[in-house]
């Protein structure tokens, strides 16, 4: 073979198509962000009921989390402290607050984050990161300051709105900016009486069934990204609005679970009803892991797995018929929405290969705002990480090595009549509702995980550390005040509701 075959060759072998092409000098990072996820929800965090392969030979691949908090008990807020770094107390968005668009835009969007709020994708983008998001967003409307373009993605493709999201088989999608229509019924997944009939049967759930399940278009756009940047460092952002209400799946993933369950009333809230509600949430779930598959797959196929980080979580804790049937928030108290275990403690798994052990496992506290340190340090960019942040790295904890556990926790909500709940070791102080008692409730979770015995009167000098960090870790907010603490502090004005677009 000539010289110049030689060197063509090898051009050819390391080309953008090969699957040996060389890795960019960063790791890509694909953050898998589950919605509505209870703790004991997948295999791999003890789940029974429900196959979840995928994830459970990703968590044999790398470290279980087991004392991981999401950011918030709800979705916009949760999702602010991921991008953030900062917890609810400091971080702009705290609780849910739809219906907010833009001038001349779309009617619809959540309260909107300010113009360079999220340091997260923000700080990647400043490094080189290629940066695409797929599923749900939450976090301000089409054109206006929450705008993801507006905050270091190039791409987004799914849903902007939550409450649009509620509907799996919505008539359109946000790619970027465009809306794309789909080859579905538009209706209000919301309205009741429109939904009216006995959802047993099932001609009635197939009216309100398309031919576009959302899930999967997103998922596919998320495996289109990744052949497209397979060549450049990413960040890929993966936020499924699966398994929340409405239970709706495709049903050839229905058929693995049809009948094997007792069903309960079809009733699901202001939501549309499933004829089986617990088969449609398992079906959900494993659909997601299915997916979740295929992504991972391309990953092995391109040959980033040992460049890739892959992250495994859920934006709060689970909900809806199928909790208690399930076990979904494991051997926890409480549930989404509120600041009890149940609420906010979510199944997180983490796998590097080289970097991470396979079959590892860590109980040091976690929460959300600490990804954008560790991230930021697991890519050798410590430096760049943002000072007025909350979030704590641990890098360390995931390459093995020992770390101090976390000074303490912080979570808050103007919800309920204002809630507060903070986590210092093993102990665990709630105040679940400031307008009604701002007593503080008093768990030790090492000997109570359940948290079924308030111990305050017991340990006053626990119940004044916990306090004073309660106040000091609150800092008011105009939009989400917490009437129990700032006082009688007035809502602030609904915004004006903006043209449909």
């Amino acid at each position: 073979m000539t010289l110049r075959r030689i060197l063509a060759f090898l051009v050819l072998a390391f080309s953008a198509t090969s699957p040996f092409a060389a890795s960019p000098s960063r790791p890509n990072i694909i953050f898998l962000l589950a919605d509505d996820l209870g703790y004991g929800d997948i295999g791999a965090f003890g789940q029974t009921k429900i196959r979840t392969p995928t994830l459970d030979r990703l968590a044999a691949d790398g470290m279980r989390l087991t004392r991981h908090y999401a950011g918030h008990n709800v979705c916009a807020p949760s999702r602010c402290v991921l991008m953030t770094g900062k917890h609810p107390g400091h971080a702009y968005i705290r609780n849910n607050r739809g219906g907010i668009g833009i001038a001349d835009g779309p009617a619809e969007g959540q309260e909107p984050v300010p113009a360079a709020e999220l340091k997260l994708p923000i700080t990647l983008k400043k490094l080189g990161y290629t940066i695409g998001g797929f599923g749900k967003w939450g976090l301000g409307a089409v054109g206006g300051s929450g705008d993801p373009q507006k905050h270091g993605f190039d791409r987004f493709f799914g849903f902007n709105d939550q409450a649009h999201a509620h509907n799996h088989y919505t008539h359109y999608l946000w790619d970027n900016d465009r809306k794309v229509t789909l080859n579905n019924p538009e209706f209000n997944v919301h309205d009741q009486a429109l939904l009216k009939g006995d959802a047993r049967k099932p001609e009635f759930y197939q009216k309100w069934t398309g031919r576009d399940y959302a899930p999967d278009l997103i998922a596919e756009r998320a495996r289109q990204f990744l052949r497209e940047n397979r060549d450049k460092q990413f960040f890929l952002y993966y936020p499924t609005t699966v398994p929340h209400l409405a239970y709706q799946v495709p049903e050839d993933s229905l058929a693995e679970y049809l009948g094997k369950f007792p069903e309960p009333s079809t009733a699901t809230g202001n939501y549309l009803p499933h004829r089986a509600p617990r088969a449609a949430y398992a079906a959900m779930i494993t659909r997601m892991d299915r997916d979740i598959g295929k992504l991972l797959a391309l990953v092995d196929e391109f040959g980033l797995r040992d460049n890739t980080i892959v992250i495994f979580t859920s934006d709060n804790g689970g909900t809806g018929p199928g909790l208690e049937f399930f076990n979904s928030v494991g051997a926890l108290r409480g549930r989404k929405g509120g600041y009890y275990e149940g609420g906010f403690r979510e199944p997180c798994i983490v796998r590097w290969p080289g970097k991470i052990e396979p079959g590892s496992m860590s109980d040091r506290v976690t929460g959300f705002e600490d990804w954008l340190p560790t991230l930021l340090e697991l890519v050798d960019a410590a430096s760049e990480t943002p000072k007025e942040i909350d979030g704590i790295s641990f890098a360390p904890t995931l390459r093995g090595q020992t770390q101090p556990e976390r000074p303490f926790l912080y979570r808050e909500s103007p919800a309920g009549g204002g809630q507060q709940a903070v986590r210092v070791g093993n102990w665990k102080g709630i105040r679940p509702n400031l307008n009604d008692s701002t007593s503080l409730q008093l768990f030790d979770l090492a000997n109570d995980p359940k948290e079924e015995r308030d111990v305050a009167a017991q340990y006053p000098e626990i119940v004044a550390r916990l306090s004073r960090i309660l106040r000091e870790q609150h800092v008011k907010s105009d939009v989400f005040p917490l009437r129990g603490i700032d006082g009688d502090v007035p809502a602030p004005a609904p915004k004006k509701k903006a043209k449909k677009a």
